[in-house]
């Protein structure tokens, strides 16, 4: 009689297992060769784009690509459905984290990139990207924590509507400042007017 885990004998877990390190050793493989490509490319432009593209790859973690190739190699098990339907909401709570990540870094990414060139030139700009850049990063963490609340079932249509009102509330509490502060954004991303320009009379400096 062969000894069984779960239903499954040891020959079948060990391919599991096989194919959960190849997946993974193949992800991994794939993300330093591609990061790699993109920042030989990268050193003979000028443009910044290339560089955020391979920061952001680089930042695939390995945690993500180790729950991705446990998902492939369980697809090799016989499991209960239970089973399977809890591991399909971890590997999306998995992917949605990393997606988050990838966004976290793309913004924080620009937000450097913006003020190692307006910095000493423009100190203002450099201060509204970085709270542009924090609410940025906010929005994106609380869009990915209510996504991996409703993967796993729980309605968020009250604690969206929740939200929305005490949105509402901030918004109308403080409503000089949030005027200021987009007032302050749309002058450092319009550029309206630089140093040098007169405005009613007198000379910016």
């Amino acid at each position: 009689m062969e000894y069984q885990i779960w239903n499954n004998d040891l020959l079948a877990w060990s391919i599991a297992l096989g194919i959960a390190i190849a997946t993974y050793i193949v992800l991994h493989g794939a993300r330093a060769l591609l990061v790699r490509r993109i920042k030989a490319f990268a050193a003979n432009t000028t443009t910044w784009v290339d560089d955020l593209a391979a920061r952001v790859l680089a930042a695939t973690h390995p945690l993500f690509m180790f729950a991705v190739g446990l998902y492939t190699g369980s697809h090799w098990l016989a499991l209960p459905p239970k089973t399977v339907t809890l591991l399909s909401h971890l590997v999306v709570t998995a992917l949605l984290l990393q997606m988050a990540r990838w966004g976290d870094v793309a913004v924080h990414s620009w937000v450097q990139f913006y003020r190692s060139r307006r910095t000493g030139a423009d100190a203002a700009a450099t201060t509204s990207t970085a709270a542009l850049g924090f609410v940025a990063r906010v929005f994106i963490w609380a869009v990915i924590i209510l996504m991996i609340l409703d993967n796993f079932g729980v309605n968020i249509t009250a604690l969206v509507a929740s939200l929305g009102i005490g949105g509402v509330a901030v918004a109308l509490a403080l409503q000089n400042v949030l005027g200021d502060l987009f007032s302050s954004l749309s002058i450092v991303l319009d550029k309206p007017f630089e140093v040098g320009d007169l405005i009613g009379g007198v000379g910016l400096v």
